[in-house]
């Protein structure tokens, strides 16, 4: 058996985006985890030193975490992904209004995806550039019923 934890994203500015999902979508901080460097690693694939900090916050029942390294060069730039490349290519959140939840995006440092604009939804990127799917609160009333 499984039961969900959480999803996982590496960030340039904890502050500036945990701003961004607290101001923008709704989401509450939870709590601070700094976990040792050695287990990072290892858990990770990655060469220490890590000086990673993670951030939890929620939104209803789904959990993100921010990740921030704070040794020098650890982190890569961002680059664009395709939506057809494997693995995760967005998160998804309902909203009231999904253009004026855009505009709000922008003012904490995100960007907007004109041209994904379907009415009752458009994608947005956060300040580092992951992207977010914007859709209507009454999307999610037309699905059928959670099994």
């Amino acid at each position: 058996m499984a039961i969900y934890n959480h999803v996982g994203q590496v960030v340039a500015d904890l502050h500036r985006s945990r701003r961004f999902y607290e101001e923008v979508l709704g989401f509450r901080f939870w709590y601070e985890f700094k976990p040792p460097d050695e287990a990072t690693a290892r858990l990770s694939s990655l060469t220490p030193p890590l000086g990673t900090t993670a951030w939890y916050l929620t939104l209803d029942q789904f959990v993100l975490e921010l990740i921030h390294y704070a040794a020098p060069g650890v982190t890569t730039a961002w680059r664009p992904r395709a939506m057809n490349e494997p693995g995760l290519t967005h998160l998804s959140v309902a909203v009231d209004d999904p253009r004026a939840t855009a505009r709000k995006a922008v003012e904490f440092g995100g960007q907007v995806v004109e041209e994904s604009d379907i009415g009752i939804g458009l994608f947005i990127r956060d300040p580092d550039g992951q992207l977010l799917e914007l859709l209507d609160a009454s999307f999610r009333a037309n699905l059928p019923p959670k099994p």
